[in-house]
């Protein structure tokens, strides 16, 4: 079975090699599929930072509100972790690849529509942690935690 962790680097460097004589289409190759390792560089940064910060706001505002407010903590822990995935992942995954201005555009079309989509799920949020509360029977509150996410012991 095929590791598809792997696929970035084996693009990278199928890219690197030298065509077939007859292959016309190097150009469209390395366009197309030469962007992958940084499309995936930028996916996995953004993603890394973006849930980090969105679970430490959403903890802290939980400890700050006194578990109250549900709807100000998802949104607002979707506005700064969406704000950090979006912009980290457009710069790197884009940038020098487009003009400026394209490139705001991109950043700020896609910000909106991530928090766009976290907004209207409110009530279904809300449906959902309701249930869980009552089927799990518990409500945890993150005092006391350490967020360094680099700690070493447990």
């Amino acid at each position: 079975m095929r590791q598809p962790s792997s696929c970035p680097l084996v693009f990278y460097i199928v890219q690197l090699l030298p065509p077939a004589p007859d292959w016309p289409h190097q150009n469209a190759f390395t366009s197309i599929l030469g962007f992958v390792p940084r499309i995936v560089l930028a996916s996995l940064v953004a993603y890394f930072a973006g849930e980090f910060s969105n679970s430490f706001t959403l903890s802290k505002l939980k400890i700050f509100t006194r578990g109250r407010f549900l709807w100000v903590r998802t949104i607002s822990s979707t506005l700064i972790g969406q704000a950090l995935d979006t912009i980290i992942f457009c710069l790197i995954a884009f940038y020098g690849t487009l003009p400026s201005a394209v490139l705001v555009a991109v950043i700020v079309s896609n910000y909106i529509f991530k928090c766009s989509v976290e907004i209207l799920f409110t009530p279904l949020t809300y449906a959902m942690v309701s249930f869980l509360k009552k089927k799990e029977n518990e409500d945890v509150y993150d005092a006391g935690i350490n967020y360094n996410p680099f700690r070493m012991s447990l």
